[in-house]
């Protein structure tokens, strides 16, 4: 993956590879040497070949995040990245189920997350030159990060580990060996650790390096699937990276004024804060050609909105998973209005297809659950035979979404299998609920799951983010839904709450608000 790095720092040095909004940028060229230094002295240190790293920083340091994640494969090594927001626990989980030998981490998580890693090899950053990844500045003393806190002694601060010989470097590697473990976000349970290997990483094949000086703006994080995407994919395409470590909806939109990128990619709470914002309709978004949303089904009217606002570019609601690896949807341009709800068509080699409850083919726009595949190309869960059997079937990725297919062959996801609440015997999607309740003036977010009810099994309840200032209640959101939906659907029990609970792909994480209902007094 990290070939193509080499060569645009070799073609294209001088150009700005990734830009961090606020805090600095570096060259192709800076990018590139820095790796190979810290390569070289990650190896110097004892790193042992197929050792892994993990990559513990905040997002405002994602240009020291990049040279890490680089340096860990040209030392022939296992990134592993991680959630900065975790708890010490989860951070100790991670850490010995990958079994991490190796964490790059800034001052405040060595302190309060570390403390487990003694004996690790342990590169320390101090976050305040963020700005300046690539520069090796004072080496100082190596044993000594200065803002480490109580955790661990550092082996290594962070301008000794990018001093040195910066000249081109790869250690001995097979496409085959492991590349990264990705933990997912655990909407359902305890991460999991996907196996990346070499030779199914890239989402972009082998290209020649181009430079076109468009920017792709960005703020998902890095450790997610869409994040390792930015890596790589942007360059590949002979775009600047554009980075907003922590979204803003005021920033975005200046952002994409300023610096006039010709993608963007979003999550949908994202979108719904574009939308929702005072300046979005005077915001000129004219430079845009390709708008993604990706991570979870969106509303249609949101994605029309966005359409309206960019009749020029390519909107589409992709889906893909870090399972699947590098299989993912495309939407043709206008076909995202023209199929209201559709993320669009598998792109080649990948293959999807609709079964029922037997594992047997479903016919078109039958909802069933969705099975994803790349032939050649499957994915693990690591360490972890047993998920792995239950995810992966005959080489068919178990995605655990509801979906069809249309008779051209668009995708539509209409929900989690465990979001389908039966309730008197009829199967509601909570998607489709959240959709229409949605378009109400007065919400600004929606979440519905299921609650146990005595007579039906299954009752509806909807958890409601309103607008500032709004004043609506339960009564005026059910006969709002019943315009809209069949009156099963419509949910009877409304709980009106300051914000939705989300990982850190923005995706509300519903186990919580069921846990919510069983504790709340009978």
């Amino acid at each position: 993956m990290d070939e193509h790095l080499a060569r645009m720092a070799t073609e294209f040095g001088d150009r700005t590879a990734f830009e961090v909004v606020d805090v600095g940028s570096m060259t192709f060229a800076e990018w590139d040497g820095a790796a190979n230094a810290m390569a070289r002295r990650l190896l110097e240190f004892g790193l042992e070949p197929g050792a892994r790293v993990g990559i513990h920083l905040h997002p405002e340091l994602a240009l020291r995040w990049l040279v890490s994640y680089s340096a860990a494969h040209r030392a022939g090594g296992v990134a592993v990245p991680m959630n900065p927001r975790l708890a010490p626990a989860e951070v100790a989980h991670v850490l010995a189920h990958s079994g991490a030998t190796a964490v790059v981490a800034d001052g405040d998580l060595v302190a309060s997350d570390l403390d487990s890693g003694r004996g690790r090899l342990l590169v320390a950053v101090d976050a305040g030159n963020a700005g300046n990844a690539g520069n090796a500045g004072n080496a100082g003393n190596a044993g000594n990060a200065g803002n480490a806190g109580s955790g661990p002694a550092p082996l290594l601060d962070w301008p000794a580990a990018v001093s040195g010989d910066r000249s081109p470097f790869q250690a001995p590697r097979h496409d085959d060996d492991l590349a990264d473990i990705l933990y997912t976000s655990g909407t359902t349970g305890r991460p999991k650790g996907v196996a990346v290997r070499h030779s199914n990483g890239a989402l972009v094949g082998a290209v020649e390096p181009n430079w076109s000086g468009g920017g792709w703006l960005h703020a998902s994080p890095l450790f997610t699937f869409a994040g390792i995407a930015l890596v790589y994919t942007p360059m590949k395409m002979g775009l600047e990276v554009i980075y907003q470590p922590r979204f803003d909806a005021d920033r975005w939109l200046r952002v994409v004024e300023e610096q006039r990128p010709v993608a963007v990619f979003l999550v949908p709470a994202m979108a719904h804060l574009l939308i929702d914002h005072p300046r979005f309709d005077e915001a000129d978004l004219s430079s845009v050609t390709m708008c993604s949303v990706g991570s979870a089904p969106l509303a249609p009217f949101v994605l029309e909105k966005l359409q309206a606002k960019m009749p020029s570019a390519l909107v589409s609601n992709n889906y893909g998973m870090t399972e699947a690896g590098s299989a993912y949807c495309v939407m043709p341009q206008g076909e995202a209005v023209k199929r209201p709800g559709s993320v669009g068509k598998i792109a080649p080699p990948a293959v999807v297809k609709i079964v029922d409850e037997h594992d047997e083919p479903l016919p078109a726009d039958v909802v069933g659950e969705v099975r994803l595949q790349m032939p050649g190309r499957q994915r693990e869960y690591y360490n972890d035979a047993e998920a792995t059997a239950e995810t992966w079937k005959d080489g068919w990725v178990i995605t655990g979404d509801l979906g069809k297919l249309d008779e051209d062959g668009y995708l539509y996801i209409v929900g989690r299998s465990k979001d389908v609440i039966i309730r008197g015997g009829n199967n509601v999607h909570a998607t489709d609920v959240e959709h229409a309740l949605v378009q109400h003036p007065a919400v600004k977010e929606v979440a519905v799951v299921g609650a146990p009810h005595p007579v039906l099994g299954e009752d509806v309840v909807a958890f409601v983010v309103l607008q500032p200032d709004a004043r609506v209640d339960g009564e005026d959101l059910r006969s709002f839904g019943l315009e809209r939906l069949a009156d099963y659907k419509v949910p009877r029990q409304f709980v009106f709450v300051d914000a939705l609970p989300r990982n850190a792909t923005g995706k509300v994480v519903k186990p919580q608000l069921k846990a919510r209902l069983a504790e709340a007094p009978a």
